[in-house]
């Protein structure tokens, strides 16, 4: 059998439902797979690494399929300014997550998460700003930055486009753009600084089985379920994983 980064079918089976919840979110919202499955999986895996590669993984297809059905949606300046930024950060913060010391990465992470969750929790419901041209390059940078370092770049771009009320396809098609266009920079960022390894891609493969079930729920389940009231749901247990990791002792 191919070597991978699971020690036990429990740790394997905990790895696969955690990420089928994810991949419910990621196709339901449009975002949200990475923050809860990282602060999930952060407690089962003493190496961060593997929890974000495996993710790389796992949340391509899911990335191309509502990118390229939901095309004819996007607008295309505020894409191109965010994804400017986010090929200069991603590669900056895969160096720093292949040197970096796994303690003061989860006790950032763990801050990060709790951060996010009451963030949102307060974000009123949108299209009361429209952020400005010259923002997107900042915003993209520090979305780049935070998925190169934890997988996990999300809350720049979706509090940009939450702020802006684009609609559901909209939302949805955007951030999953955006995320596509990550996960194709990172995969070279990655492959350089040796973080993607033949056990980490054998794990990528044997999840797919629950990201593929997870991605077919969430689309089952899109417009099924009150959006505003999941998302507060979402932000709560951002919260609570946040607060169990800065809890959890780290490795030295």
């Amino acid at each position: 059998m191919p070597e991978t980064i699971f020690t036990s079918l429990p740790q394997y089976l905990l790895t696969s439902l955690v990420l089928v919840v994810a991949q419910v979110i990621y196709v339901l919202f449009g975002f949200g797979s990475g923050l809860t499955a990282v602060g999930s999986l952060a407690l089962l895996f003493p190496e961060i690494k593997d929890v974000v590669v495996l993710l790389l993984l796992v949340n391509l297809p899911a990335e191309v399929l509502v990118a390229w059905g939901t095309r004819h949606a996007l607008r295309w300046r505020s894409l191109l300014g965010l994804g400017a930024g986010v090929v200069v950060g991603i590669p900056i913060g895969a160096r720093l997550l292949s040197r970096g010391d796994p303690a003061i990465v989860l006790t950032a992470l763990g801050w990060f998460l709790v951060g996010v969750g009451l963030i949102f929790l307060r974000l009123p419901r949108g299209g009361r700003v429209q952020p400005p041209a010259w923002a997107a390059p900042p915003t993209g940078l520090a979305s780049g930055l935070l998925t190169g370092l934890f997988g996990t770049g999300g809350p720049p771009v979706i509090i940009w486009y939450h702020l802006s009320a684009a609609d559901k396809t909209a939302f949805r098609g955007h951030l999953m753009t955006i995320f596509l266009l990550m996960t194709v920079v990172r995969v070279p960022s990655y492959v350089a600084t040796g973080l993607v390894t033949a056990p980490r891609l054998w794990s990528g493969l044997a999840v797919l089985p629950a990201t593929l079930l997870g991605a077919w729920l969430g689309h089952r389940l899109h417009v099924r379920i009150g959006e505003r009231l999941f998302q507060v749901l979402v932000c709560v247990l951002l919260v609570l994983l946040g607060a169990m990791l800065l809890l959890k002792p780290h490795p030295h």
